[in-house]
């Protein structure tokens, strides 16, 4: 009889094992897996290491666009000539003078003219301006002003092509007497060498320069046979328009 119940004991207690074993490996199964924090705090190491924006980016202006052209306006723009030098600083538009007058984005009203005896020029759409005696700048500044009865903010330059009224005279016992122009600054003796060199007959001692200062004529002595030795050098001036050399 206590052999029974003894292995009744057994079976009861092994039952109950395997029931609260089974039990609890299914509450153990049921859980969730937490998750791998790895990857959040590589995430998180990333974006702290990510490099933030430059501000000097941020701050920075959209690039201006290049202005487009009105209606009517050609946006063709005009070439520049090449290798035109400058004009002399205290140069003034005279007679003869060849001039381009370029306007910016209205190419039809460019043109290139030459300054007549009465020192007037004619432009497209603006007729006849006064450009004798006036620099360029002035010119320019002129032509921009008449223009705006045409044009909204017109651009313009004035470019001196050649420079024809700006003449010095050689006269008397010379190869080839007359007028030269003053492109560049040019000497006494520059001056005779263009005009061919001194006739045999040249008294090269007596060469006078006669030139207009302040409404009064004035006259400087050049010694031909001194400056061309080395001597009196300061009688070889910079020539001035109008002035006239005179070899007796």
């Amino acid at each position: 009889m206590s052999i029974h119940r003894s292995t009744a004991i057994w079976i009861l207690t092994s039952i109950l094992t395997l029931v609260f074993g089974a039990a609890l490996y299914g509450q153990t199964a049921g859980q969730a897996k937490p998750p791998d924090p790895k990857p959040a705090q590589a995430q998180g190491t990333a974006q702290a290491q990510a490099k933030p924006p430059d501000p000097k980016q941020a701050q920075q202006p959209p690039k201006a666009q290049p202005p487009t052209a009105k209606s009517g306006m050609s946006t063709v723009q005009p070439v520049v000539p090449a290798n035109v030098p400058p004009p002399p600083p205290d140069y003034v538009i005279g007679p003869d003078d060849v001039l381009q007058v370029l306007f910016w984005r209205e190419k039809e009203n460019s043109a290139e003219v030459v300054v007549r005896p009465d020192g007037m020029i004619s432009l497209p759409m603006l007729n006849e301006i006064q450009a004798g005696g006036l620099t360029p700048e002035q010119l320019r500044d002129k032509v921009i002003t008449e223009a705006r009865r045409f044009i909204i903010e017109p651009e313009v330059s004035v470019i001196v092509k050649t420079i024809n009224s700006r003449k010095v005279f050689i006269t008397g016992q010379v190869a080839k007497p007359g007028a030269y122009p003053l492109g560049a600054p040019t000497t006494v003796l520059q001056l005779i060498a263009m005009a061919g060199g001194l006739g045999d007959f040249a008294k090269q001692k007596s060469i006078t320069i006669m030139r207009i200062e302040n409404g009064k004529p004035v006259s400087y002595p050049f010694n031909y046979k001194d400056v061309t030795r080395g001597k009196s050098l300061k009688q070889n001036i910079l020539l001035k328009p109008g002035d006239t050399v005179i070899v007796p």
